[in-house]
């Protein structure tokens, strides 16, 4: 309990820097680039037109779903993955990527992962305007259902900041983990229900298991607002489900900050 008031109130007392830092994050992953901040935007960009050519155009397995184009509902659980993807890989490596703030300054590592996340954070917030312009370019204007996006989206930065502070950890520790969590992300992205739908997995033992995947469970929740047309309260087994493994997370971290903290600097 008093790890996480220490965590807690680390967040509260630093909450300016974390603004400044993640903005720095930001620039820091883009600079000498000529476009700067807009490959944050181009390479999602290009990953959805490969995916949309290659089921539209070329393997023509991209049927209708719920009568809204398989682009749309692509493309709906896709920008929530970008985010994840760079979150379980960035969030895993954020304690080694800015080591001089872990050895060479009083600052609390457990913010750090916090605003790399709030950093990746903005950069999706650009890309969900741009899919709800993409999706108006199409005549599906903004519904009621879209009030629930920020919902999915606190649930979302929640659990990938929290999986942050404990991979990060481990990972600073151990390199071995880092480079296990960055070679598991590619068969996540195809275990995880992105380009296909999970609740239609006929195994059931499998499909109850990809039912307590975050990855699986957010994906759900923005084509629920784009696609499906439900409430998040009529999905409640889902709902439950996220939030009994972001607490799981959440005592992980809590509990690997707990016993590594004294340590991660002396190792890096």
């Amino acid at each position: 309990m008093e790890t996480l008031k220490e965590i807690l109130k680390a967040h509260i007392d630093y909450r300016k820097q974390l603004f400044k830092l993640a903005k720095s994050d930001i620039i820091k992953t883009y600079k000498g680039a000529a476009l700067g901040w807009a490959w944050a935007l181009i390479r999602p960009a290009i990953q959805i037109f490969v995916f949309w050519f290659a089921f539209t155009i070329g393997l023509r397995h991209g049927k209708p779903v719920e009568g809204y184009p398989f682009f749309l509902w692509l493309i709906a659980g896709m920008i929530p993955w970008f985010y994840m993807r760079d979150m379980i890989t960035g969030g895993a490596a954020s304690l080694r990527r800015y080591t001089y703030l872990v050895t060479k300054i009083k600052y609390p590592i457990c913010t750090i992962p916090t605003f790399v996340s709030m950093s990746l954070f903005l950069v999706h917030m650009g890309l969900l305007t741009i899919v709800i312009l993409i999706y108006m370019g199409f005549g599906y204007m903004p519904d009621i259902y879209y009030l629930q996006l920020p919902f999915y989206m606190l649930l979302m930065f929640l659990f990938f900041t929290t999986w942050g502070l404990f991979a990060s950890v481990l990972s600073a520790m151990s390199r071995d983990f880092l480079n296990l969590v960055k070679s598991l992300t590619t068969a996540l992205f195809w275990l995880s229900g992105i380009l296909y739908n999970a609740q239609e997995v006929k195994p059931i033992i499998l499909r109850k298991i990809l039912m307590f995947n975050p990855i699986t469970l957010v994906t759900n929740g923005y084509r629920d607002c784009f696609v499906y047309k439900e409430w998040f309260w009529e999905n409640p087994v889902e709902l439950r489900n996220y939030v009994l493994v972001l607490l799981v997370m959440a005592v992980l971290a809590v509990w690997a900050y707990k016993k590594l903290k004294k340590d991660v600097p002396d190792v890096l």
